[in-house]
């Protein structure tokens, strides 16, 4: 492994956890809420500047940060904490974390898309002569492919993700024909033997599957960023999707390590310095998506556990009149947190057993 990729990965992967921590900290400041400390870096204490309530710190570690405010995990008297505001402050707050994530997977994005030429999506180039699907009620050569099983297909590639996962005689289908969109629901397609046009023979879905290419503008530019920062959700849902039905597993996952490795042979593997390049702030911009989906999921210790207690404690307040006591969200939070570093511990032990064996 390159040193240089290396150190690229370990700073690419604390940036995207400082900036997640900057959203929190904007936020807060924006609602007025006071934020003790503001820290870009964990560990040991390199630099620190004081101001009148808020410490901004530098600190050894380039692993992430964090935003300390009055009152986020205990009661507080202090009218500016965290814990005495009210619901859409704390929704904002909570949320603004992985909303920075997402903006800075679209900005990169955007910016590796500034020399396009164009942009591609998956269209229907031809069939297999067993294919007999076709027609205006059917399938037709010139198909945009824009939905299989419900998941939107916005770049070249996603089609074929898609079907490879695919199971059952039939499928749910959306294309652009000339310009409207044709909904094919339970469209007869099952994977079996046909002719290539080779003339050898393969398992598939006997559809042969090019590209349609648009033009870059401005517009188009704009455009295909903001859809693949779409895909990046997309493609991490439809990873946990796959997860929790089996489709894949545990033994798939990554943590810090595997993450890190992953950039390195991302870059090591490239043929030039700019491929290299290019394709590791790719993967950085999907890894900005990946952390602002999951830290929205409900799952305690992390932002979109603390919501979901937060639309709890509403929905309590509204029809009981009553909140959920602070200590019962602490425990479920401190449990939660426990789980969840054992889970990471697993995953990490996991990566470094990859890396060794």
């Amino acid at each position: 492994m390159e040193p240089i990729f290396i150190l690229a990965a370990i700073l690419i992967f604390g940036v995207l956890v400082a900036v997640h921590e900057f959203g929190h900290f904007i936020a807060a400041k924006l609602c007025g809420v006071q934020v003790n400390e503001f820290s870009i870096g964990m560990g040991p204490l390199i630099w620190h500047k004081e101001t009148e309530e808020t410490q901004y710190s530098w600190r050894l570690l380039p692993i992430g940060g964090y935003c300390a405010m009055e009152g986020e995990d205990e009661d507080s008297g202090n009218e500016r904490s965290f814990v005495r505001q009210g619901f859409w402050k704390k929704l904002l707050i909570l949320a603004a974390g992985s909303g920075m994530n997402f903006l800075t997977g679209f900005l990169v994005v955007l910016a590796l898309y500034a020399g396009a030429a164009g942009f591609f999506t998956d269209q229907i180039t031809g069939f297999a002569p067993e294919f007999s699907m076709t027609g205006e009620d059917g399938l037709m050569e010139g198909d945009i492919f824009y939905k299989i099983d419900g998941y939107r297909t916005y770049l070249k590639g996603d089609a074929e993700l898609f079907l490879s996962y695919h199971q059952g005689d039939t499928i749910d289908l959306e294309v652009i024909r000339d310009g409207e969109r044709i909904v094919l629901e339970d469209f007869p397609m099952a994977r079996q033997t046909y002719t290539d046009s080779g003339g050898g023979t393969y398992t598939g879905f006997g559809l042969y599957v090019g590209a349609h290419f648009t033009e870059a503008t401005i517009l188009t530019w704009l455009q295909y960023a903001w859809y693949q920062t779409l895909d990046f959700v997309q493609l991490v849902w439809f990873s946990l999707v796959q997860l929790f039905t089996g489709g894949a597993s545990i033994e798939d996952l990554s943590g810090p390590v595997g993450i890190v490795s992953t950039i390195t042979e991302v870059g090591s593997s490239a043929e030039t310095a700019g491929a290299a390049w290019s394709q590791i702030f790719y993967f950085a911009a999907l890894l900005a998506v990946n952390l602002a989906v999951m830290n929205m999921l409900p799952i305690p210790a992390l932002d979109g556990g603390r919501i979901f207690f937060l639309l709890v404690d509403a929905v309590a307040l509204l029809i009981f009149k009553r909140r959920v006591p602070e200590k019962y969200q602490a425990a479920v939070n401190t449990v939660g947190f426990v789980v969840l570093m054992g889970f990471m511990l697993l995953v990490t032990l996991q990566d470094v057993w990859k890396l060794i064996r």
